[in-house]
């Protein structure tokens, strides 16, 4: 896992960065991103370019910061896409770095330590990272303690207990004790097992059995949890399964 390491979260950060922005490098701006049916090309760039820029931001003047609207994005002419989304990678490593990763800031609904931003931005870049290979139609490689970490975090983020406010379908997610388990085939990597109680998301490392399983390499569940490939290595109810998948897409 990567948890919280300044040196190895800004290691990757500018990796993943890099690879979205010489993936991206030449395609049509018009161009469809296939795993966000809604997004051409020039919205994956101001995405990730602007939330880098966002939580440099927040960090750097110590208050909330309205979110860019991306129809007002200047990231200059496509050739110059890489370099700025490299420069936005930057911005934020320097402003975590500048502030100490563990001084508190605003992170969307309370404090808390600035490294957070590094590490949500992080692995929102990694995910959208495969969203260009998908559109380019090249490899997408991914180490699999990253891949394992952007899981665990997405499970974190889920389970909040203001997780409702900021995204409503989060509610849709309550029950009355199924279970479902993220199970990876890599030795020395636990499995996710969630339950769905009245109060909401709770999660645990475990292998144990659950009402549905998948199972699979991690940085292909990594892929499906997130809705960028279809669930599949199912077993169990998959009813189950495709309710929480619809609720948790993004």
């Amino acid at each position: 896992m990567l948890g919280l390491d300044f040196d190895l979260l800004a290691k990757r950060l500018r990796e993943h960065t890099a690879g979205l922005a010489a993936t991206i490098d030449g395609l049509d701006p018009a161009m469809p991103v296939p795993t966000c049916p809604e997004w051409q090309v020039r919205d994956l760039v101001v995405h990730v370019g602007h939330a880098h820029r966002w939580a440099a931001e927040i960090i750097r003047t110590d208050r909330r910061v309205p979110l860019p609207d991306p129809s007002e994005a200047t990231p200059g002419p496509p050739a110059n896409w890489p370099e700025w989304l490299r420069l936005g990678a930057t911005l934020l490593i320097d402003a975590v770095q500048a502030v100490g990763p563990q001084a508190k800031v605003w992170i969307v609904a309370a404090e808390g330590p600035a490294i957070f931003w590094l590490r949500r931005l992080l692995n929102d870049t990694t995910v959208h990272h495969a969203d260009a290979a998908f559109t380019a139609g090249v490899d997408y490689k991914l180490d699999p303690d990253h891949a394992a970490d952007v899981i665990t975090e997405g499970l974190q983020l889920i389970s909040y207990s203001g997780a409702e406010k900021l995204k409503p379908e989060v509610a849709e997610l309550r029950g009355t004790g199924q279970t479902l388990l993220w199970r990876p085939e890599e030795p020395g990597l636990d499995g996710w097992r969630i339950t769905r109680t009245p109060e909401g998301v709770r999660w645990e490392h475990s292998a144990e059995d659950a009402d549905v399983t998948v199972s699979g390499p991690v940085r292909d569940l990594l892929l499906m949890f997130t809705g960028r490939l279809p669930v599949g290595g199912v077993t169990g109810d998959r009813a189950l399964l495709d309710h929480w998948v619809t609720h948790t897409a993004f």
